[in-house]
């Protein structure tokens, strides 16, 4: 069954070798030099007791650019002086067979080390993605298996689960809601309909369906966080994912869920629509191969670039960056509980 718990505050295509793989994380002095823009840390935009995460999704290609959005975050943590109470996994956690389940080496060339703990102590929550269904066989069953490893921070105590945050004041300040969208539609949409390519059951995720609206019916914390690895909505290279538009914004919106955050489309969006309650960010700029999405007129930002994004979360605002593997805020904007928001001004 789902999971629901409390924290109290508190990637291989390439042929890239572990020995690479190292050297390129802690040895590139060129990807270790970053010029952190000072406009992160303007006044007003960080406030004592806020809840700090770091998100990421498409990251798990173990080529450099993992590697280099890896040091841009662990260089980022550094500057803002404050430590993260988790980062969030928007899944593609592993591109490519995995060979040695939840022995092989990649759990610390592409986890472990790659965000580790000295600088993300705290859980970290995984949702799974389709290539972590469709490119080792039984991929999600060893990712959820891993996650039962005493001492590690990868944290998928089921496919969905609830995990809920206090502020510093010790009452409810975030519900964070993990979901599978590894629907059979949703792989069917995606060309995978002759592919042995697993997914949930029909069974699964008619249960899922019912474990989110009970969990939206339920007593949430002021902000609520809804994470998947398939957009709702995207102006990406994968576009619109309807079954999700069809099934999941209704709930989305009947439930005043204020934040729904995906990967899949490798790039970094804000998307807003006219009339909607929700925010929906993408951040798939983790280390796979980029894609150029398209601008219209419910994109406040889109871009192909590689990155992560940062939520600053208080009781009157949450903060959404997506920050570059330079360091530099390349788009921001301000979160009202009530739903509006303010896009941040250069």
């Amino acid at each position: 069954m789902p999971v629901e718990e409390s924290n109290v505050n508190i990637p291989v295509r390439g042929g890239w070798s572990r020995r690479r793989m190292l050297k390129t994380l802690f040895c590139s002095s060129a990807v270790m030099a970053l010029n952190l823009d000072p406009r992160m840390l303007r006044a007003g935009e960080l406030a004592d007791g806020d809840l700090h995460f770091l998100a990421i999704g498409d990251f798990g290609s173990q080529a450099p650019p993992q590697a280099q959005v890896a040091r841009a975050m662990i260089k980022y943590v550094d500057l803002l002086d404050r430590t993260p109470d988790g980062l969030l996994l928007l899944g593609d956690n592993f591109y490519g067979r995995v060979i040695g389940g939840v022995k092989s080496g990649r759990w610390q060339t592409g986890f472990e080390m790659m965000y580790p703990a000295s600088t993300f102590p705290n859980p970290c929550p995984v949702v799974l993605g389709n290539h972590d269904y469709r490119d080792t066989p039984g991929g999600d069953k060893m990712q959820l298996e891993y996650a039962k490893k005493p001492g590690t921070r990868w944290t998928m105590p089921h496919r969905w689960y609830r995990r809920d945050y206090n502020g510093a004041d010790g009452k409810p300040l975030m519900t964070l809601l993990c979901i599978d969208t590894n629907l059979p539609s949703v792989k069917n949409a995606l060309g995978g309909r002759k592919e042995h390519w697993p997914t949930l059951t029909p069974e699964q995720e008619a249960e899922q369906w019912d474990w989110i609206k009970q969990q939206l019916d339920s007593d949430r914390a002021p902000w609520t966080i809804v994470m998947g690895h398939h957009p709702v909505y995207s102006n990406g290279a994968h576009r619109d994912t309807k079954r999700l538009v069809e099934k999941l914004g209704p709930q989305l919106e009947a439930h005043g869920v204020q934040l729904y955050l995906c990967g899949h489309d490798h790039d970094m969006q804000h998307l807003e629509l006219e009339g909607l309650h929700t925010s929906f960010v993408v951040s798939g700029g983790g280390g796979q191969s980029l894609r150029e999405p398209k601008v219209n007129e419910r994109s406040r930002f889109a871009r192909d670039v590689y990155g992560f994004t940062h939520l600053a979360i208080g009781p009157k605002r949450m903060v959404v960056r997506h920050i570059d593997i330079d360091g530099k805020q390349i788009h921001a904007f301000t979160k009202y509980p009530d739903g509006q928001f303010e896009i941040q001004s250069d």
